[in-house]
């Protein structure tokens, strides 16, 4: 082999290794910003669940206590949502909260603080889910809500948010996963592909539904 055929060997190699990385690159670009558009609808469709449940608790349909309990649960996760820097709610919902109606008087109430943290995130949530667990778990108290005036678009809509937070969280952690795997290639780790990117983390929360609460399309 001449020395102008290795040259011409040694350049194509070094094109393949460029080319490959390029794409390799280009493809775990991809996938971070597919993780950040997918965490943003998820943001999106949980601030939509709060606030259609701080709706439902301002409505006059519960019971006081459950009532607070919701708006608080409520108050909470949309202060804990992060990307928008929401940091106050309705004032119907304030002014629910400002006056207990558990026996407590009027109390002090400051916005909640916005966090960024994905753990305290999907405890807060969390918290929000088991309360409405708790108020909407018994069929008789759903009926008797929805057969209230507006009590039915209410559930609707809490139910339709809820859905759509559930499958877009589902969305996103494959989404991480995805990225999760391929960050951790050997090709990847040893170039350095990610850079000074954090690795993305999947958004762990309880978001078991309430039995006594119909999906969207389920009667």
């Amino acid at each position: 082999m001449t020395w102008s055929e290795i040259a011409v060997v040694v350049v194509v190699v070094l094109a393949l290794l460029v080319w490959s990385v390029w794409v390799a690159a280009s493809r775990l670009d991809r996938l971070h910003r597919k993780v950040g558009a997918s965490r943003s609808v998820v943001e999106a469709q949980l601030v939509r669940r709060a606030t259609a449940a701080a709706a439902l608790a301002t409505s006059g349909l519960l019971d006081p206590v459950s009532s607070v309990l919701v708006g608080e649960a409520a108050w909470a996760a949309l202060g804990a949502e992060g990307t928008t820097g929401r940091s106050d709610g309705p004032p119907e919902l304030l002014a629910l909260l400002l006056s207990d109606p558990r026996g407590s008087g009027d109390r002090a109430l400051s916005a909640p603080a916005p966090t960024g943290d994905e753990e305290e995130r999907g405890q807060v949530e969390s918290e929000l889910s088991s309360t409405l667990r708790e108020v909407l778990g018994e069929p008789d108290e759903v009926a008797t809500v929805r057969a209230e005036p507006g009590g039915a678009e209410l559930l609707d809509a809490l139910s339709s948010a809820w859905y759509r937070a559930e499958i877009a969280r589902r969305f996103h952690n494959e989404a991480v996963l995805q990225t999760q795997r391929v960050r951790r290639g050997r090709f990847v780790r040893l170039l350095r592909l990610a850079g000074h990117a954090p690795e993305p983390r999947t958004l762990e929360l309880d978001d078991a539904w309430p039995a006594a609460l119909p999906r969207p399309g389920v009667g």
